[in-house]
């Protein structure tokens, strides 16, 4: 299980809306010139995201969720993305390439199966979607955060 704790920004009505991102401590080791999710990290927006689940607690903003997606879901959702593109890519210029021997009309070919890949996994993840393996669970429910309250002594 992949597990994650995101803040609770607002709930209504047994939907929360959270907000999580990239970890507080990436980039801060010596191995982050060579790392490829700091580089990534470095590409993208801000790392921060909003997700919005089905929570019945009463929650308070401010307070912690911790979520969770079975890895078997992750793995299958990123093969989806990166192989069927690539693999409908292959396929279209291999397919021309029987019919053509012009390597324009295989380079168009491929380019036409690739977005024909993409297509498909657009619409697998639409499927997929609906369905409950796939759907982010909630774990555990942090306290509120007037909750915790610190004392100092001197």
């Amino acid at each position: 299980m992949i597990k994650e704790w995101a803040t609770v920004i607002h709930w209504q009505q047994g939907r929360a809306l959270l907000r999580y991102g990239s970890s507080s401590g990436c980039g801060s080791c010596q191995a982050r010139t060579a790392c490829g999710s700091y580089l990534l990290n470095k590409l993208g927006p801000d790392g921060v995201h909003q997700i919005e689940l089905d929570i019945l607690q009463p929650l308070q903003p401010g307070q912690k969720v911790e979520v969770g997606i079975p890895e078997g879901s992750l793995l299958r959702s990123a093969l989806l993305v990166y192989l069927t593109p690539l693999i409908g890519l292959f396929l279209g210029g291999a397919l021309v390439q029987l019919w053509m021997t012009n390597q324009l009309w295989v380079f168009c070919g491929g380019i036409l199966g690739g977005i024909s890949g993409f297509f498909f996994a657009r619409k697998v993840a639409t499927y997929w979607d609906n369905q409950q393996e796939y759907q982010p669970v909630v774990l555990q429910i942090g306290l509120p955060p007037d909750a915790v309250r610190v004392q100092h002594r001197e």
